[in-house]
C-alpha cells in the first residue's frame, strides 16, 4: 500500500493517467514557437536559455518593484517520436531590489532527444503581504509566450525577456 490508501500496484496508472490528463491541455491558438535552434554550431552543444524580467507592485498611480518575487517558467516538450510529455518547470530566482528576475533552463535538465516547443513565463510569488494579487498585465497569470529571443555570444547563452509583470493590494476587474 502506498502512504494514501492507494493500492501499490495502482499509483503507476494513476501516474500516467494524470500525465496524459496534463499533456493534452488546451494552450489556446497562440503559436507555439520552437526553442530549438537550426545553427549547426548550437546543434552540437545546446545553449542554456534564460528568461528575465522585471516584478512591479501597483498601488494607485505608484510603481516600485518588489524585492524578493518569484516567477516560473513551464515548458511542454515533444520526444523524438512526436509524442508530447509532461509540462515541467522552473522557479526564478527571487527578484533584486530593482524587481528584477531572471531565471535558466541548462541543457542537462533537458533530455537530448527532447524538443521544447513551448515555454510560458508566471507570476508565482509575491514575498508582500501588502502588495501579493497577481495581475494578468502583460499574461503574468495566463503565461507569458516566449517567442523571441537575443543571442548572447558572450555570455553562450540564448536570452527571453518578458513583462513586467504586476502584483497589486488588490483584486480588481480591469486587470491592475
Amino acid at each position: 500500500m502506498v502512504g494514501s490508501g492507494i493500492p501499490f500496484f495502482l499509483a503507476p496508472l494513476l501516474l500516467v493517467l494524470s500525465l496524459a490528463a496534463i499533456t493534452s491541455a488546451d494552450y489556446g491558438d497562440a503559436p507555439k514557437p520552437v526553442l530549438t535552434y537550426q545553427n549547426s554550431e548550437i546543434k552540437e552543444k545546446p545553449l542554456p536559455i534564460g528568461i528575465q524580467g522585471i516584478v512591479l507592485c501597483k498601488s494607485g498611480n505608484k510603481y516600485e518593484p518588489i524585492q524578493g518575487a518569484v516567477t516560473r517558467v513551464t515548458c511542454l516538450g515533444v520526444e523524438k517520436n512526436g509524442y508530447e510529455i509532461a509540462p515541467f518547470s522552473v522557479l526564478s530566482y527571487p527578484t533584486d531590489e530593482n524587481g528584477y528576475f531572471f531565471a535558466t533552463l541548462f541543457p542537462y535538465q533537458i533530455s537530448n532527444d527532447l524538443k521544447i516547443t513551448e515555454c510560458k513565463a508566471f507570476l508565482e510569488d509575491s514575498p508582500l503581504e501588502n502588495c501579493k494579487v497577481p495581475t494578468d498585465v502583460n499574461k503574468g497569470i495566463s503565461g507569458a509566450l516566449l517567442s523571441s529571443y537575443r543571442l548572447l555570444h558572450h555570455k553562450n547563452m540564448i536570452l527571453y525577456t518578458v513583462g513586467p509583470f504586476f502584483y497589486t493590494p488588490e483584486e480588481n476587474n480591469n486587470g491592475y
